[in-house]
């Protein structure tokens, strides 16, 4: 037996070194394989040093022997990591059978429960919604209706929520519940939630909040009866396809009208707020200060190059201007705004040429820029009132890079929290004393650590991903290798490039660029592999070079590079790529004759006018949900970089694939879905239709009731096969 198992071990390490390396196949990018573990969302609570996560267990129901998953909300200590208690478990009540998503309120004593969850748009769902008392161990239905939104005032006295469109305030104590608006319609006008544009563009969909006190409610009235109404096909599996049917406002076209309105719950009275704002405006934030009367309201003209902040005394409806900021091109919304004791406040801003952090008094006027620099704030992650500090994120140490710092109110005593390469990001404790930060790097896989706020010091490491990065080793992946390109106007483009693990200098290599290209967009950057990744190094394995490149009108590298692209979006990105691509054909080991490019969406657009204006340099292009003319995407994301057709007719069309479709001369894959709400599948249907004008020999593939992401079930496997054989194929 001993010489059995000496010879077995022996052999097997006589063999391993001369088996084969595995390849990638595109199965193994979506069902999971490369899957990272990573923690589970977790939520700081408020008054005490602790966090909060949903976790399951699997059961069998000793009566029924079917098994049964009970969901419980668990809390842990943020200085040790160990769970000190369960506040909700639902085993303990029938009626609620799962947990899709929670809340809990400022004085951690009420939980907001979802369940039987359906989504509208990207962000938006209606839900079932149950309020907890942790103390009492009762559980309450809000509503009989599926709901949206609802928000606890701070005491946890009052619910207000949205049903079809109309505000409701359910007292708790009295469990009354009272209709605040009754004009609520369908594609009409909508009370307390966004309509599609400001979830999409503005990225938020509740658009009422309560004062401190719980005594007042601000809202946001749509008017969106005058915004042209757009349909999609709804294919399912009927006789008949159905439609959808919703308002969408296209560039240049009528947005909702906004109002800004007030509901005091004693009086139950409802004010309107005259904003001192022109006629066609959007109010794209709306918070109350730690004044319990002061509303801050922001505002952007249609053009978004100047925003203005207000603060409106709900008790006078007096409404005061405290900030306008102006920009030759476009001003950022974000949520960094951040009210202090005395109502004085932080905010980030680009006016400098970065993005960075700013104090100013509660008149509105600046006590001072707290960081600066010819780099970005990227994160903003808080405001510690007991030591006076700032905690964010930023691209100190390259734009492709991301670490955490912490920074006095007064701008000194500036420290690196961070302290590995790569990308880094932070939750912190509720009294700042400690953070865990989630970090990977392109040579490192996603890990997740406590960590010491004063000193960075690591105090344990929660999790890591040394198993997957041990499983990889048997593929032999290639190295993601960083690089920069000089354009012809002497930019810096920050690109990767991936080469075959047996690459040799003496042979020549086609290549595939990979970009997404949009305004203030990253695809270049220093963190662990997506599912592009893994397809492109899959490509590799099959002998091709893929490379990625940002290029003007990208984002972290300052707002003269990323707003250079103001007006005609398409132009100088399209150039950028293919300058790069030129240049690649000049190497010894790249293949002139076999570039090609692909892209998603804004990506889409930016491969097909590659392949079209440039056909002599590009063989091949895949374009996916591409927007292939600005003049049939939505209002605010266009007019933000295009102003209206109606202004700048040129920079909408000269710069559109459709416009350029008849210099086709290479290999064209056009792939889109018949339910994208977002870019539209009318853009590939009428850039089809050029092409079959024109004569061209293309080919389109369309996904029926696939959205803009086009997935669900074996989709987008599907779809990388497709994608994987064109190009093996046509370049």
């Amino acid at each position: 037996m001993k010489k059995l198992v000496l010879l077995t071990a022996f052999a097997a390490t006589s063999i391993a070194p001369i088996q084969a390396q595995k390849n990638i196949e595109v199965a193994e990018i979506w069902n999971g394989t490369f899957r990272t573990k990573q923690l589970n969302a977790l939520n700081t609570l408020h008054t005490k040093n602790e966090y909060s996560v949903l976790n399951f267990d699997n059961i069998i129901n000793d009566a029924t022997l079917s098994k049964e998953t009970v969901y419980k909300i668990d809390a842990y200590d943020f200085t040790t990591l160990e769970k000190t208690r369960t506040l909700f478990e639902s085993k303990d009540f029938k009626e609620l059978k799962a947990i899709d998503d929670y809340t809990i309120n400022q004085t951690d004593d009420k939980i907001l429960i979802a369940t039987n969850s359906t989504p509208i748009y990207r962000h938006s769902f209606t839900a079932v919604y149950y309020l907890y008392d942790i103390a009492s161990k009762t559980l309450t239905k809000v509503s009989d209706k599926a709901i949206q939104e609802p928000l606890l005032t701070a005491d946890g006295s009052k619910i207000a929520y949205v049903f079809e469109n109309n505000i409701y305030v359910w007292d708790v104590k009295q469990n009354k519940t009272t209709q605040v608006t009754n004009d609520g319609k369908y594609n009409a006008v909508i009370n307390g939630i966004t309509d599609w544009v400001y979830e999409e563009e503005f990225a938020f969909v509740r658009a009422f909040d309560w004062n401190k006190d719980g005594t007042e409610l601000a809202f946001i009235r749509f008017d969106e009866s005058e915004v042209p109404t757009f349909s999609m096909d709804v294919y399912g599996k009927d006789l008949y396809p159905t439609q959808q049917v919703f308002k969408y406002p296209k560039a240049g076209e009528n947005n909702s009208k906004v109002s800004l309105h007030t509901y005091n719950v004693a009086s139950k009275q409802t004010k309107n707020i005259a904003l001192d704002a022109t006629k066609d405006y959007y109010i794209p934030r709306i918070k109350f200060t730690n004044n319990a009367n002061l509303l801050s309201v922001q505002t952007l003209n249609r053009h978004q190059n100047q925003l203005n902040l207000y603060f409106v005394d709900v008790t006078s409806s007096k409404v005061n201007t405290i900030l306008t900021e102006k920009d030759k091109a476009y001003v950022d919304v974000t949520d960094n705004l951040t009210f202090l004791n005395d109502n004085s406040f932080i905010w980030t801003s680009e006016k400098d040429g970065y993005n960075h952090i700013y104090h100013y008094n509660d008149k509105g006027s600046l006590k001072k820029q707290v960081t600066s620099g010819s780099w970005e704030v990227t994160n903003y992650y808080g405001y510690n009132k007991n030591n006076e500090t700032i905690y964010y994120q930023s691209i100190e140490n390259g734009s492709t890079k991301r670490d955490v710092y912490s920074i006095n109110l007064n701008g000194k005593n500036k420290k690196q929290l961070s302290s590995l390469l790569g990308t880094n990001s932070a939750t912190f404790s509720p009294d700042y004393k400690y953070f865990i930060n989630n970090h990977s790097s392109s040579t490192k896989a996603p890990s997740v650590s406590l960590h010491e706020t004063a000193s960075g010091k690591m105090v344990k490491e929660i999790l890591n991903n040394s198993a997957l990065e041990e499983k990889l080793k048997a593929y032999n992946l290639p190295k993601k290798e960083f690089t920069t390109f000089k354009n012809e106007v002497g930019n810096d483009l920050n690109a990767f490039i991936y080469k075959p693990k047996d690459f040799d200098p003496n042979k020549k290599y086609p290549v595939l660029m990979h970009q997404y290209s949009g305004p203030g967009s990253q695809q270049v950057a220093d963190r662990w592999f997506g599912s592009d990744d893994y397809f492109h190094m899959m490509l590799t394995q099959k002998g091709y070079i893929v490379v990625s490149v940002d290029g003007r009108g990208t984002g972290y590298k300052g707002a003269e590079f990323k707003k250079v692209t103001q007006k005609e979006l398409g132009k100088y990105e399209v150039a950028d790529q293919v300058f790069v691509a030129k240049h690649l054909a000049k190497q010894t080991y790249v293949d002139a004759n076999r570039i090609g490019i692909w892209g998603w969406s804004f990506g889409g657009f930016m491969s097909s006018n590659c392949l079209f204006q440039a056909p002599d340099v590009f063989k091949t292009a895949v374009a996916v949900a591409p927007v292939t003319s600005w003049r049939f995407y939505d209002s605010v994301y266009t007019e933000r970089f295009m102003t209206t057709p109606q202004e700048n007719p040129t920079g909408y069309d000269e710069n559109s694939p459709i416009t350029h479709a008849k210099k086709l001369k290479g290999n064209f894959l056009l792939i889109h879905g018949t339910a994208d709400d977002n870019v539209h599948v009318q853009n590939s249907m009428l850039l089809i239709n050029e092409l079959v004008n024109q004569n061209k020999n293309f080919d389109w593939l369309i996904y029926p009731d696939k959205n803009h992401g086009i997935y669900g079930g074996k989709t987008r496997e599907q779809l990388y096969n497709k994608i994987t054989n064109y190009i093996l194929e046509k370049l």
